[in-house]
Order: structure tokens, then C-alpha cells, then sequence
């Protein structure tokens, strides 16, 4: 089966997953910004990884625009994020991005990414740096934090990697199947 994974990422944890994916698939690989629209849909399967940002998979609209194209098609999504693989975090981010009529084509999936810091954008660490002083005063205030807030304390100064390629092992199922 002719397939093509594209990947969006900004630290570099989506496109180690993306990597893995198209080695174990023997697919070809692209960056979201380095393939056309009109090649992206000459492929039997289309696998798309995105980073997540506010709760949102990066680049995904784009290839939600090509569903009508990617019709009768396999078609997988996985976004990448720092929070811990659960059901109330892939229910939040499929909630977050992809709507009910648009899960009926696509198959998705969460994979646990890492945090650097100094691999964000200026932009981003700042808004980052903002995002730990609301939870740092949120703490100060006695007020209860959730895991999510509390790991995010934990990994902000250090660099971290939670990537693991066995959980690639549904998305492969799913294309080869």
C-alpha cells in the first residue's frame, strides 16, 4: 500500500514518531510544508502527525480540507504532547480538533512527545514562561493544582523525552491492516 507520512513539529519529538512510523511502514516521509496537496492525495494511506499547541494538533487543517479528496482512504492522525497518555487526554485533544462526522475517517492516536525549552520559538517561550507563572501563582494561592500542572512544573527547567516507539504499534496496525 502506497502511503506518505507527513509531520509538523517543533521540538522534534513529532517528527521522531513520524520517522519511526515511515521506517516501519516503508512509507515516504515529508514535512507538512514540503508536500502538495495534489501528492499528498495520490497516496493509498496518509498518516499525519502534528504537534500539540494550546490543545491544537499543528497543520491539521490542512488535511482535514483534503478529507472529501482522501474519501475511501486510510487515513491516521496523531498529535504529540507533553501530558501523559489517558483516556481524559486523548478525549480532550480529539475533542479539541476533530469533530464527530470527521472521526469517522480518521483513525487517532496521542503519543506522549518531551519539553525543551530552548527548542521553542521566542514566541513560545514566552508564552510557556507565562503559562508556569499562572500555575506558580495558582500554587501560591493554595489552590489545587492538577497532574497536568504539576508535571509541567516538573519538566520546565529540565529537558525531557517520553517518546516510545512501542506506541506506534496500534497506528501501524491500523494501516496494515
Amino acid at each position: 500500500m502506497k502511503t506518505v507520512v507527513i509531520y509538523q513539529s517543533k521540538t522534534g519529538y513529532t517528527k521522531k514518531y513520524a520517522q519511526w512510523i515511515a521506517e516501519a511502514l516503508q512509507a515516504d516521509l515529508f514535512e507538512n510544508s514540503k508536500i502538495k496537496d495534489d501528492e499528498i492525495i495520490s497516496y493509498e494511506a496518509v498518516v499525519y502527525g502534528g504537534s500539540l499547541f494550546a490543545t491544537g494538533i499543528l497543520g491539521l487543517k490542512r488535511i482535514k480540507k483534503l478529507l472529501p479528496s482522501l474519501a475511501g482512504k486510510k487515513i491516521a492522525v496523531f498529535g504529540v504532547g507533553l501530558s501523559p497518555v489517558r483516556e481524559d487526554t486523548i478525549n480532550s485533544v480529539k475533542q479539541h480538533n476533530l469533530t464527530e462526522e470527521e472521526l469517522k475517517a480518521i483513525h487517532f492516536y496521542y503519543f506522549r512527545g518531551g519539553f525543551n525549552l530552548k527548542k521553542l520559538s521566542f514566541i513560545d517561550q514566552t508564552m510557556m514562561k507565562m503559562m508556569k507563572s499562572s500555575i506558580e501563582k495558582k500554587k501560591k494561592a493554595g489552590k489545587l493544582l492538577t497532574e497536568d500542572e504539576n508535571e509541567m512544573l516538573e519538566a520546565f527547567n529540565v529537558i525531557s523525552d517520553f517518546t516510545d516507539r512501542s506506541a506506534i504499534e496500534p497506528l501501524l496496525s491500523f494501516i496494515q491492516s
